[in-house]
C-alpha cells in the first residue's frame, strides 16, 4: 500500500476532499457498490491507511436480507455478496460485529495487533488478523426513519488506525449515509417494481411510463397457465398448506420462464400470464422450452408431494402468438401494467379447452406454425373458441 505519511491537517483536508467528491462528484454514478470502491481509494489518497472496508445493507427483496460490500487494497470494483434470511441464525453472524450494532452498540473497534485472548471472539476477527491486519472499527451508517446499515474499515499499519485517521472516516460516514440512501433506495425501488410486475414493465415505468391508457402494441407469444382443482385444495388443505403449495407450483413455472427470457405479468389467484416478445427472434421456441422445463419440475414436485401422501397437481397452458397492447389499464389512482387484446383471450381460451381435450398444453395453429420444425406438435384439428366466430386449428404439445 502506498498512501502518504500521516499529517493531522492533510487527513483533515484529504477526507474534505472525499466528502466534496461523495456531494458533487457521485450525480451520474448510478451504483453504490462503485461510489463506494472509489471513495475507499479516496480515503487511501488522503492518507488514511486503509487495507479493507465493507458495506453490508439490509434490502427489501424477497430472496435475500441484505448484501455486502468488500472492498480491499489494489480494488478497483467492489465485490457483492447476498446474504440470506437466515444468517441472523448462523455462527457468522452471531457474535460478529454486524449483531453487536444491530442490537444497538454505536461502535465496534478491535485493536487486532493485542493478545487474542483479550479481544473479541469471533471467526471474522481470526481471519483479519490471518491477512495482517491490525485494526478494525464498524459504524452503524443511519439511514433515515431508523434505518441502521453497516460501515467497516480495517488496516494494515502497525499501531492500527490513529486518532486523525478515526477522526477522518467518522467524518465522512453523514455523508456516505446520504449518497448511499439514494442508491439503495433507487435499487430497491428498482426490485419492487422487479418483483412486482417484471422487469421489462418496472424498467418501462421507472422511465415515466405511468399514464393511463399509454402503452405500446408488442408482438408476442403469450402462455397463460392455471391450476387445476384448486377451490377443492383450498377448501380442504389448511391455510398455510395452500401457501406452500401455490408458491412451490408457482416456482416450478416461473422460473424456466424467467430462464428463457420471458416476462411473468401477473399472478392470477392459481393462474399465471406471461409474455415472449418476437423481439427475441427465438421466442416461441423459447416459450416451448420453459414449457418443458416447467413439466418437469412439476413432475419432481409431485414426486416430493406423494411423500406425504398428497394428490400430485394438474394444469392446463394455453398458448397464442399476436400483437397485444402492452401498457397502463386501471382508475386514475391504481393502474396495473398488463397486456390486453384479442391475442390474450385466445391464449386464454386455449387454456380453458385443455380441460375438454385432456392436453396439458394446447398451441394455436398461429403459433405453432413458428416452431413446428423444431419440436414434435400432435394436430388435434378444429375446434370452437368461445369470443372467436371460426374454428381454431389447434396442436397439442407435449414436451
Amino acid at each position: 500500500m502506498t498512501a502518504p505519511p500521516n499529517n493531522d491537517d492533510s487527513v483533515r483536508s484529504g477526507s474534505d476532499a472525499v466528502i466534496d467528491w461523495l456531494i458533487n462528484g457521485t450525480r451520474d454514478e448510478r451504483f453504490v457498490d462503485n461510489i463506494f470502491a472509489q471513495m475507499c481509494i479516496r480515503l487511501q489518497q488522503a492518507g488514511i491507511p486503509l487495507k479493507r472496508a465493507t458495506l453490508h445493507v439490509l434490502i427489501h427483496h424477497p430472496q435475500w436480507l441484505g448484501a455486502r460490500l468488500l472492498w480491499s487494497d489494489g480494488m478497483r470494483e467492489a465485490e457483492i455478496a447476498r446474504v440470506d434470511f437466515d444468517v441472523r441464525e448462523r455462527s457468522e453472524y452471531i457474535g460478529s460485529p454486524a449483531n453487536e450494532l444491530h442490537d444497538g452498540a454505536t461502535e465496534v473497534r478491535e485493536h487486532l495487533e493485542r493478545d487474542p485472548s483479550l479481544g473479541r471472539k469471533h471467526a471474522v476477527y481470526d481471519e483479519m488478523r490471518a491477512k495482517g491486519l491490525t485494526d478494525y472499527v464498524a459504524w452503524p451508517l443511519y439511514h433515515t426513519l431508523g434505518k441502521r446499515h453497516l460501515v467497516t474499515f480495517a488496516t494494515d499499519r502497525p499501531g492500527g488506525f490513529d486518532d486523525a485517521h478515526v477522526a477522518g472516516l467518522k467524518k465522512v460516514l453523514p455523508v456516505l449515509a446520504l449518497v448511499s440512501e439514494i442508491r439503495v433506495k433507487n435499487r430497491l425501488a428498482r426490485t419492487l417494481l422487479e418483483t412486482y410486475v417484471g422487469s421489462h414493465a418496472g424498467e418501462l415505468i421507472l422511465a415515466g411510463a405511468t399514464r393511463r391508457g399509454t402503452g405500446t402494441t408488442v408482438r408476442a407469444a403469450i402462455m397463460i397457465c392455471d391450476l387445476r382443482d384448486f377451490t377443492k385444495i383450498s377448501d380442504n388443505w389448511p391455510r398455510d398448506d395452500v401457501i406452500d403449495l401455490l408458491n412451490d407450483y408457482f416456482d416450478a413455472m416461473s422460473e424456466p420462464i424467467a430462464r428463457h427470457g420471458g416476462e411473468i405479468l401477473k399472478f392470477i389467484g392459481d393462474g399465471l400470464l406471461a409474455i415472449f416478445p418476437l423481439s427475441e427472434p427465438n421466442a416461441c421456441a423459447n416459450l416451448l422450452h420453459a414449457v418443458t422445463e416447467a413439466r418437469q419440475a412439476m413432475a419432481a414436485l409431485n414426486q416430493r408431494n406423494s411423500a406425504t401422501s398428497r394428490a400430485p397437481l394438474n394444469y392446463g397452458i394455453g398458448v397464442h402468438v399476436g400483437d397485444v397492447m402492452y401498457g397502463n389499464i386501471g382508475s386514475t389512482s391504481r393502474l396495473d401494467f398488463t397486456v390486453i387484446g384479442p391475442a390474450v383471450n385466445m391464449a386464454s381460451r386455449l387454456e380453458t379447452l385443455t380441460k375438454q381435450l385432456k392436453k396439458t398444453v394446447l398451441l394455436s395453429r398461429d403459433f405453432a406454425e413458428l416452431v413446428e420444425r423444431e419440436f414434435a406438435l400432435e394436430h388435434m384439428g378444429q375446434y370452437e373458441v368461445r369470443g372467436f366466430s371460426d374454428p381454431i386449428e389447434l396442436f397439442a404439445y407435449q414436451g
